[in-house]
């Protein structure tokens, strides 16, 4: 994959949602790191799709990151990819940056259906966790096994940005500071 383009990114949330945060390794760093690219995202014109496993059972997203009313894409498989008019939602021209939880099951799951649909994807290390960190560990080795990028926060964003002229450039630096 080259450079991380915003023009052909969106950036997709998986699961981060109330009952499920306060048992994920580091889960106060994965809210942290997902915010920071969602508030990136929103200066540089980067498209955000949430997504909720089973939300009757693990709630709403987390409140940092909820999305619009009405809008967090609702699911039951652990991939997105199974979910009925989940691709549809994707622009084709978009690169997915992916974050979210749990690295292992749902994240991994639905980068593999991604993956088996073409895209290029791009998963945050230090915004997906798991329960146990060697699952989110395997997870992420799985990913990149299969051909999907493993970046960090301050890679996206620094990509997202191109250079030190960006008109939104202190704006943007000001998150991951």
């Amino acid at each position: 994959m080259p450079l991380i383009d915003p023009v052909r990114s969106l950036l997709l949330v998986i699961d981060v949602q109330v009952r499920l945060m306060p048992a994920i390794a580091a889960g106060a760093e994965v809210i942290a790191n997902t915010g920071r690219l969602k508030a990136a995202a929103g200066l540089l014109d980067v498209p955000v799709l949430v997504t909720e496993q089973n939300a009757g059972g693990l709630g709403p997203t987390v409140p940092e990151l909820a999305p619009e009313p009405g809008t967090a894409f609702p699911k039951m498989s652990f991939g997105a990819t199974r979910a009925p008019g989940f691709l549809d939602r994707l622009p084709d021209d978009r690169d997915c940056v992916v974050t979210g939880c749990e690295a292992h099951i749902c994240v991994l799951q639905t980068v593999l259906g991604l993956l088996e649909a073409g895209r290029r994807v791009a998963v945050v290390a230090d915004a997906v966790g798991s329960r146990k960190t060697e699952n989110r560990d395997a997870g992420l080795a799985r990913m990149a096994a299969h051909g999907a990028e493993i970046v960090t926060t301050e890679m996206v964003v620094f990509e997202w940005l191109g250079t030190a002229r960006h008109p939104r450039f202190r704006e943007v630096v000001r998150l991951i500071k």
